[in-house]
């Protein structure tokens, strides 16, 4: 991994002649990511981050942190004990540049620690699955993680407004896999990542995997574009 996300994300907190990211996916054009944006306040974070972030409690891990902005507002405004990982050295070099007091580079899937009120996985949450199939895998670790109280709070969008339909109305999706499925190319400065597997997960397939692996999924809230999100607990002993 070249680590351009964190790259642009660092330029960007060092001033060092940050460039907008491109991104492109295998059922989208290139198009233009705005760098600032992952720099953002509460005040413009979209809808469902407001209310993940309102409904984070107690010691809090931050999945996937980038730039920081959802950990720092829970440290120094919420006063949380908030831990913040990312797999981006640079991403988490910048965490910690901007205050974040316990950063650091990290795998959840090899993540070793103790366990947590709430987790969160935000901006598309779902995305660090990869696929479908490693999405159990994914839950299993993270229920892990959990106090036996504790919360995860994570979105999605359900992208099969992507696809177009046939003449008998149905969506033309993949014929095999899941439709949410994409690889992810990122570019910056004139170089580009490997493509690397991505997943939009709609929510009743989420719920579905959810209590396959004896969680219980709740739906928080909706977006305008699709996207939701979603509040998983673990299911109690009978």
């Amino acid at each position: 991994m070249k680590d351009l996300f964190g790259q642009a994300i660092f330029d960007y907190q060092t001033n060092n002649s940050p460039e907008d990211l491109l991104t492109e996916t295998t059922i989208s054009d290139e198009d233009e990511m705005s760098v600032a944006y992952l720099f953002r306040d509460l005040e413009t974070m979209p809808i469902l981050e407001k209310k993940a972030l309102e409904l984070a409690k107690g010691k809090t891990l931050d999945v996937g942190a980038g730039a920081g902005s959802h950990s720092l507002y829970l440290q120094n405004e919420q006063q949380l004990d908030i831990t913040a990982i990312d797999i981006s050295p640079k991403a988490i070099q910048t965490c910690q540049l901007r205050g974040i007091k316990n950063a650091f580079v990290a795998d959840i899937l090899t993540l070793e620690t103790e366990k947590f009120d709430t987790i969160l996985l935000l901006m598309n949450g779902t995305g660090i699955f990869g696929t479908l199939k490693k999405t159990s895998d994914f839950l299993q670790k993270l229920q892990s993680l959990l106090k036996p109280d504790g919360q995860i709070l994570i979105d999605s969008s359900d992208i099969i407004y992507m696809f177009d339909k046939d003449e008998d109305g149905a969506y033309a999706v993949p014929a095999n896999g899941y439709y949410g499925e994409v690889e992810f190319t990122i570019s910056y400065k004139g170089q580009s990542e490997a493509p690397f597997p991505w997943l939009y997960l709609d929510y009743n397939t989420l719920q579905n995997i959810a209590i396959d692996n004896n969680m219980i999924c709740e739906l928080v809230t909706e977006g305008q574009h699709y996207d939701y999100l979603a509040k998983l607990t673990i299911q109690p002993k009978a």
